[in-house]
């Protein structure tokens, strides 16, 4: 490697000056600098050549967006952005400034970080949530489906157009059928319009409240963040191996707090009937009918019953 004294003697060798200036004049003619000048001819040629790493920074940053090889690719300094030049007037003397402009790509992305901060789950594949979706595939990939699925897509259709009503949707269905695929769908739609949603896998959740228990805070915060979220899903419900604590402590006083407030969404194996025989029994207390009556009434009145048919798509490419 030179040392710097050499680098430094070779930057006043002639070559180097004719090189140098031979960039600066190409630089000076492209025709992004041509298309600035043109648009502000107040520019002198003192303060063009003032600025020449930030005119060099403007036209390679452009160069490289024309012949873009993806975000995670971008050879731009500073990555998903583009440099775009202000001229302003500062006590007379024109000057050029340098600022940073997200790309397509990068606003595309970062959208959706916003929408998947809107979005929480609990104990559900975060796949469903993150790897998007394709309307028509939904409809059609399985046909019995279709009026479900028209019914889940007015839903959407309807909140983005008159905005959150505290009814929610039941859907119910044989294993497989994508209810929860479904949900996921909606609770990322809407997030798009930005609402907040939770999606809560219920037998994952209903073991690890035992554990909650013993931590307070956790608990406060796990319930306060179903009782407040815009979109509230309990998915699989009916699953769960209940106890009476659960039952009336947790998930009815989530349920009370939002009824006639915030939505509801139940995906389950079971129809409303067959939940409340479900809900009236728990391993610890046996049947109580009235418990599951108490709790089937802040359920059923609030959501409207959806039934989903079709063939069970897990396992299958």
């Amino acid at each position: 490697m030179d040392s710097l004294g050499q680098l430094l003697e070779s930057m006043k060798s002639p070559a180097f000056r004719r090189r140098s200036e031979q960039i600066a004049e190409n630089l000076l003619h492209h025709p992004l600098i041509l298309s600035l000048r043109a648009e502000h001819p107040e520019l002198d040629e003192k303060v063009m050549r003032t600025n020449l790493s930030r005119l060099y920074q403007y036209v390679s940053d452009h160069e490289h967006c024309e012949n873009c090889p993806g975000l995670e690719r971008c050879p731009n300094d500073f990555q998903g952005h583009y440099s775009k030049l202000d001229v302003q007037s500062v006590n007379g003397t024109m000057e050029i400034y340098e600022r940073k402009t997200p790309c397509a790509l990068q606003i595309a992305k970062n959208n959706e970080e916003q929408i998947r901060k809107r979005v929480r789950s609990f104990y559900l594949d975060e796949r469903a949530l993150t790897e998007g979706y394709n309307e028509v595939e939904i409809m059609t990939k399985d046909r019995l489906r279709a009026p479900a699925v028209t019914q889940v897509f007015r839903y959407i259709q309807d909140t983005k157009e008159k905005g959150l009503s505290p009814r929610g949707l039941y859907l119910s269905g044989s294993f497989g059928t994508g209810k929860t695929y479904l949900m996921c769908y909606m609770l990322h739609e809407l997030a798009k319009e930005g609402y907040t949603g939770v999606i809560v896998y219920m037998p994952d959740f209903v073991e690890d409240l035992k554990f909650m228990m013993q931590d307070g805070s956790k608990l406060k915060e796990t319930v306060d963040t179903m009782k407040n979220c815009d979109l509230l899903i309990f998915d699989d419900i009916g699953a769960e191996n209940l106890n009476p604590w659960v039952r009336d402590h947790v998930l009815g006083a989530i349920l009370n707090y939002r009824m006639n407030r915030k939505p509801t969404f139940y995906t389950s194996n079971y129809p409303l009937d067959g939940l409340e025989r479900h809900l009236s029994f728990t391993s610890k207390d046996g049947e109580e009918a009235h418990k599951g009556q108490r709790l089937m009434n802040r359920i059923s009145p609030f959501v409207d019953a959806v039934q989903l048919y079709g063939e069970n798509q897990r396992g299958k490419i």
